[in-house]
């Protein structure tokens, strides 16, 4: 196993779809929303995923808002990309659910159905410092758990 999704214990029985790219030469595996979220205006709305990616120790995924979700949704990321650690999966707080933050721009509510490709993660190595010391050897939590 070097790379790849699975689908949390939580939405087995959901539908959910492993990420696939479209093309030969696309860099993103679409991601789907594992249940419809209403996001009301000027709000943010977490949208789960149903997944969890599972990497090599030196690799990230990171997660982009797909180039239509602005045009069509007026939303965006709250962070604009979402780092998805190593360490992330199976962590023993949320096995390692990838749970995305939208924030509503408009003036209405927007809908994410269920199923809506609405994410694209890439999977990405990264280089260390020469004089790198982590201050944890594992992570104990889930979302936003580093430096808790």
């Amino acid at each position: 196993m070097e790379r790849g999704f699975r689908i949390v214990t939580k939405f087995e029985d959901h539908n959910i779809q492993l990420p696939k790219r479209k093309t030969n030469l696309s860099a993103g595996y679409d991601i789907e929303a594992a249940e419809t979220v209403i996001i009301a205006p000027q709000t943010m709305g977490k949208v789960p995923t149903g997944l969890k990616a599972y990497m090599q120790p030196d690799e990230m995924l990171l997660v982009f808002a797909r180039s239509s979700l602005f045009q069509t949704k007026s939303c965006i990321f709250v962070n604009g990309v979402a780092v998805i650690d190593a360490d992330y999966y199976d962590n023993p707080s949320n096995e390692g659910h990838i749970i995305l933050t939208l924030y509503n721009m408009s003036s209405t509510n927007i809908t994410i159905q269920a199923g809506e490709r609405f994410a694209q993660g890439v999977f990405q190595k990264y280089l260390k410092t020469d004089d790198d010391i982590p201050s944890l050897d594992m992570r104990n939590g889930g979302y936003g758990s580093t430096g808790q």
